[in-house]
């Protein structure tokens, strides 16, 4: 089956390797989700509602990433 050529789906599913400036966005990213994670960690008790708020907070912290390499 051949396709027709897709920009979005070309960018999306290739590789972007980190240009200047990049990293550190990374890093700052992670780090402000890793200070509130460690906050619902401390203040919402073990259950389902918890490890959601969490599993969210890292996919945050993906697609803002992705959003990153994906557009500059």
């Amino acid at each position: 089956m051949k396709h027709r050529s897709n920009n979005t789906l070309e960018n999306n599913f290739s590789y972007h390797s980190p240009k200047n400036g990049q990293p550190e966005k990374y890093t700052e990213i992670r780090n402000k989700a890793k200070e509130l994670a460690y906050l619902i960690d401390e203040l919402v008790p073990n259950s389902r509602e918890k490890s959601l708020a969490l599993t969210n907070l890292e996919q945050s912290v993906f697609w803002a990433n992705a959003g990153i390499a994906r557009n500059e």
